[in-house]
């Protein structure tokens, strides 16, 4: 079971800064059995396309406006992962609405990253620079970005791994919108990846166990 490869697929949405941090970990071996064999964009042009074109990673756009509502642009998705073989799907900027078709097919098998600690800053319209905004808004000292399986409810999902990061005085949402990526994100997310590819995470009643974890 170790050592059979897991296919990921890395769905994004705009220029794919949490693909670059997956594609550095696997080029440094970090993604344990894993291994990026599909990027899907939700629109043509990124720069995340050009990011997979540039590690000889396959790549293909689903555009939501050719789809006539959001059952049709997730059966497509899901079809589409499911042709490739994936075994993991990780949202990495997806900002394209997803029902439960995508779920369904993927019960416990797709990651999301989220820049706060959730339950904090999280759930509907709460993406991008809002999240850091809201975080500022209300003076909170720590932040940072959270991992959790995907669930039909938004940021609701079980929670595998969270990285806490410090709010300076002086911070703008931009500034804090970095140092979570650089401290936290680009971290955390690779090692959720791993864990999942070495067959280290089960979920019991909505709660995320690490294997060998205390």
């Amino acid at each position: 079971m170790d050592t059979k490869m897991t296919k990921i697929a890395v769905l994004v949405s705009g220029g794919g800064t949490n693909l670059q941090a997956l594609i550095d970990a696997q080029e440094r071996g970090e993604l344990g059995n894993g291994k990026i064999t599909l990027v899907v964009a939700s629109k043509p042009g990124v720069y995340a396309l050009e990011r997979a074109a540039n590690h000889g990673i396959a790549a293909t756009v689903l555009s939501r406006k050719d789809y006539d509502g959001i059952a049709a642009y997730s059966k497509a998705l899901a079809d589409t992962l499911e042709a490739a073989g994936i075994d993991l799907v990780v949202l990495a900027g997806f900002l394209t609405i997803i029902d439960e078709q995508v779920y369904e097919r993927f019960p416990n098998r797709i990651l999301n990253v989220h820049p706060a600690l959730i339950p904090s800053f999280c759930g509907k319209g709460f993406y991008g620079l809002h999240v850091h905004e809201a975080a500022l808004e209300k003076g909170v000292r720590v932040s940072g970005a959270t991992v959790h399986i995907v669930t039909p409810e938004c940021d609701a999902g079980p929670i595998v791994l969270q990285r806490a990061v410090e709010v300076k005085q002086d911070d703008t949402p931009e500034t804090l919108q970095r140092r979570i990526m650089e401290e936290a994100e680009w971290k955390i997310l690779p090692e959720a990846v791993r864990l999942f590819c070495d067959g280290r995470i089960t979920v019991t009643d909505n709660k995320v166990y690490i294997k060998g974890e205390q």
